[in-house]
């Protein structure tokens, strides 16, 4: 209870502050290099519910371009997704500027992904138990299928890993990210995977979610 309410805070804000500095140099090269690549912006910002639902920014390095079609409309994801930008996804390190977010409050080095705010709607009243942490740079989830699961599982094993925060565990899940980063295990990228989104699914398996979604 102390590490999950004390503790595991303080963690949070010093190792994100250490990351931040020891990466510094990385950062701004990656930085350089999306902006050669992809162009401005070099950072993809997008609004995400944390602890207890509150919106937070979050960001990371943008991995897209912004072609469009003749309409004027934004191609699919793996459409805009270039050959530096799948690099960026399957290294993970699309994710580095999410340190940022750690240090900040909104989110923890271990914890539920955050996901969309059009998803909130969807959960169970169990699922939504999710929220009562911080969301994380990884999770239980990522280390045991990560975007390959079905969204049940995937959300099943956010729930256990809020009703079991412990150093130990926190530590353990560090650990197996850090080996599947490196070795690019379970690295699904948008739009080619078999897992849809969560409220179209919801909507199709069960019609009463959609009666809630329009209250």
């Amino acid at each position: 209870m102390i590490y999950e309410k004390v503790v595991k805070r303080i963690l949070d804000f010093v190792c994100s502050l250490l990351m931040i500095l020891i990466l510094l140099p990385l950062l701004l090269i990656l930085s350089i290099l999306v902006l050669v690549n992809l162009g401005s912006p070099v950072f993809f910002r997008q609004v995400r519910p944390g602890k207890n639902e509150k919106i937070f920014r979050l960001v990371k390095f943008r991995s897209m371009n912004n072609k469009k079609d003749a309409a004027g409309n934004l191609l699919p994801d793996k459409d805009r997704l270039t050959k530096f930008g799948l690099f960026l996804r399957k290294s993970s390190l699309d994710e580095l500027p999410e340190f940022w977010c750690i240090l900040k409050g909104d989110m923890s080095f271990v914890g539920p992904r955050p996901l969309s705010v059009k998803y909130l709607p969807f959960y169970t009243e169990q699922e939504a138990k999710r929220h009562n942490v911080r969301p994380g740079l990884t999770g239980l989830a990522q280390i045991r299928g990560r975007n390959d699961l079905d969204w049940d599982q995937r959300l099943a094993y956010d729930i256990e890993y809020v009703e079991n925060v412990t150093f130990i565990n926190d530590l353990k899940i560090i650990f197996k990210t850090v080996a599947k980063v490196l070795k690019q295990k379970d690295v699904v990228i948008a739009g080619t995977g078999r897992v849809g989104d969560l409220d179209e699914i919801r909507q199709i398996q069960r019609p009463e979610y959609v009666d809630k979604t329009e209250e």
